[in-house]
């Protein structure tokens, strides 16, 4: 017969057990939770998605055509926008503007514009839009060029015609944009520009410029 306090070979081996597991707990515990954590963290590898470029769609419009498509690219992709304005008007008759136009084209004349717009060191594309005077862009948007660095930037012309198309526009805005990427741009018959608004959309699609895809 055993003594009060003596312990069977059993309990002393329950005994021996707890001794042995109690200061695992605490670690297998820690382990469990540390395994968890790294499961649920997202992966130390993933890279974040690149954001979207920052846009700007500029345009000189002296009819109205272009100010049309400017806002239609600016409502489907999302840029900002700015319009160039002369300090002196144009003449407000066809015949006048393309006689002043070319006597300024033929003199490279740069007229003054009322402001520079914003500052484009935080955009990546920039819309260049123009009436096609003479087979290129207006002396306006030539001013707006001649003012600004666009190094590293991405221009996107577009031109509004009764037939002239593009012209030498694209050329043009590469000779006074040195540094600059120049995509071929895209061009609209000034008389159907209200119902352009699916072929802007599928332009901006082709280019990878569409907010929301088609």
């Amino acid at each position: 017969m055993k003594g009060p306090g003596s312990s069977t070979p059993a309990t002393i081996r329950a005994n021996k057990s707890d001794k042995l597991q109690s200061p695992m707990k605490p670690l297998l515990a820690f382990l469990s939770l540390l395994i968890a954590s790294l499961i649920s963290a997202p992966a130390a590898h993933a890279q974040a998605p690149a954001p979207a470029p920052k846009v700007l769609v500029v345009y000189f419009s002296f009819t109205g055509n272009t100010a049309v498509i400017a806002h239609m690219i600016q409502e489907a992709s999302g840029a900002d926008i700015f319009e160039i304005i002369p300090v002196e008007p144009y003449p407000t008759t066809a015949a006048a503007v393309e006689d002043q136009a070319k006597r300024e084209l033929n003199a490279d004349f740069r007229p003054a514009i009322k402001s520079n717009g914003p500052d484009l060191a935080g955009y990546d594309t920039i819309f260049i839009g123009s009436p096609n005077w003479w087979s290129t862009i207006a002396p306006p948007v030539m001013t707006f060029l001649e003012a600004h660095d666009f190094t590293g930037k991405t221009i996107v012309p577009f031109i509004t015609h009764e037939g002239s198309r593009m012209g030498k526009s694209v050329q043009d805005v590469k000779r006074l944009c040195p540094g600059a990427t120049v995509l071929n741009g895209q061009h609209f018959r000034g008389h159907q520009v209200k119902d352009a608004k699916e072929d802007v959309r599928r332009w901006l699609s082709d280019i990878q410029l569409l907010k929301s895809p088609m």
